[in-house]
């Protein structure tokens, strides 16, 4: 299992929210998340927000077990590419070897870069299916398609090990190309949403965990931190944790609220309905019926929705204005403005920090904004909530009853915000609490439907952090 991986996380206060919770926090091991964080020029944010909503558009369909005892684990993620993205580490194989992957609720397959890579994993750690006695290749082929990239190579089964958990037999695939989607030292993605979207049609790892009783809890949460704008930033800063089986009380205060899942949207994607939208303290329509249903996606960097709701949304912000060219569907308006926006999903109302809503300064007195219009699917749902309103709850994905809560960030947890004195931890494997082994008899030779879908995550995720990494002056 990895107890942490690459990211500024280590300081004083990672210390005390992670190692000495108060109240003190169930046992479990801990990874750290980092975060990547680079100022861009308008060009090259102008491709990165075309890459990020062809990617998404793609993602979600739019133009294109043996079982030990129960526990808990915590995952420290790293922020990547000023909140573009957050990563965690998992082990792979017999003996165990770390890789950074990308943590994405908005698909449900694992993938990594394998030593034969021949396009676009140079730079990146990969692989070796020859170093591991427990690996199995399934011969069965692995195509993804991106809005701006792609990924290929094969199904395999393997140990899985993170925070504290391993999983037997877990099936994911090994790639040996991949174009536009991989960043150092990212390897590949972790998909964290329902068998019913996996393209490979196994179970998912974190799935085979809840289902038993290996987890103390039937559930996973997310804090994630904030570095966006943040100046005196490094390319990867502390990231916030992932937990499994648990809830870390010292990062959150108050109640946590669960929502259920629409009965309609089971086994498929973490999702919501949007039942309320206030903008600078005006109330907008967030559609009808279907038309409300919102995934809610760590893999997504900005939020996206249906068009006619967006320009509703920038309609309250005097002076914004329709992009064009690369920025078609976003929206501009003056960074003077503080915007404030704020979602309910049938209780509370969340809202958006507008340190959050501000991507970025496209021109002299001109922002770019975090929400932006797309088109998914018929069988997708129309919003897709990114980190953009992540960063502002304590996030919980409820396997059972299925349920999404949030709950409102502590002290401790707001402390990290753009605190760039926090050290990275590095990821290490540490000892195993609890084992489960997957069931493989799900295991289908793919579909090009379904891999475009769970690999439109991996460009989305990772296209973010392309751009957010290119270091240029305003």
């Amino acid at each position: 299992m990895l107890s942490s991986l690459p990211l500024f996380l280590v300081a004083s206060i990672v210390s005390h929210a992670f190692a000495n919770p108060t109240p003190p926090a169930p046992r479990g091991l801990s990874i750290n998340l980092q975060r990547r964080i680079v100022s861009r020029s308008v060009d090259d944010l102008g491709a990165w927000a075309k890459s990020h909503r062809e990617g998404l558009m793609a993602k979600y369909g739019g133009s294109p077990s043996s079982k030990t005892r129960r526990s808990t684990g915590t995952n420290l993620l790293t922020n990547q590419g000023a909140d573009s993205s957050f990563f965690g580490s998992i082990a792979l194989g017999t003996p165990a070897v770390s890789f950074n992957v990308v943590l994405d609720t908005g698909s449900a397959d694992l993938w990594v870069a394998g030593n034969t890579c021949t396009k676009g994993c140079s730079t990146v750690a990969t692989f070796n299916p020859s170093g591991s006695s427990t690996y199995k290749n399934s011969s069965t082929p692995f195509q993804i398609t991106y809005g701006s990239g792609s990924a290929a190579g094969a199904l395999a089964s393997d140990t899985v090990q993170m925070a504290g958990f391993s999983v037997a037999s877990q099936v994911f695939a090994v790639c040996d190309v991949v174009n536009n989607v991989l960043t150092d030292p990212v390897s590949g993605l972790l998909g964290l949403g329902f068998k019913g979207i996996a393209s490979s049609g196994a179970t998912p790892f974190w799935q085979t965990l809840a289902t038993g009783s290996t987890w103390d809890s039937p559930l996973m949460a997310f804090q994630l931190t904030r570095f966006v704008n943040q100046s005196n930033t490094q390319s990867l800063e502390a990231g916030g944790s992932f937990t499994m089986g648990f809830v870390n009380n010292s990062l959150f205060t108050g109640d946590i609220e669960y929502i259920n899942i629409p009965s309609e949207a089971a086994n498929s994607y973490w999702i919501l309905p949007i039942t309320a939208i206030t903008v600078q303290g005006n109330s907008i329509s967030p559609g009808t019926g279907r038309e409300t249903f919102a995934a809610i996606d760590t893999g997504t960097t900005l939020v996206g929705g249906p068009a006619q709701e967006i320009a509703s949304i920038y309609a309250q912000i005097p002076g914004s204005s329709l992009g064009t060219g690369q920025f078609e569907g976003y929206y501009l308006y003056p960074c003077d403005t503080s915007v404030t926006v704020a979602l309910s999903f049938g209780g509370r109302s969340w809202t958006v920090s507008p340190a959050d809503f501000q991507v970025q300064q496209v021109s002299r007195g001109t922002c770019l904004g975090g929400f932006f219009a797309l088109t998914t699917g018929d069988s997708a749902p129309s919003w897709i909530v990114g980190d953009t309103f992540l960063k502002n709850v304590y996030s919980v994905f409820r396997f059972n009853p299925a349920s999404i809560g949030f709950a409102s960030l502590s002290d401790a947890s707001l402390a990290m915000n753009g605190n760039v004195d926090l050290q990275a931890p590095s990821a290490t494997i540490g000892s195993v609490s609890a084992a489960a082994t997957a069931g493989t008899s799900g295991l289908k030779p793919n579909s090009a439907t379904p891999l475009d879908l769970r690999a439109s995550s991996l460009i989305f995720t990772i296209a973010a952090t392309l751009i957010w990494v290119v270091q240029s002056n305003l």
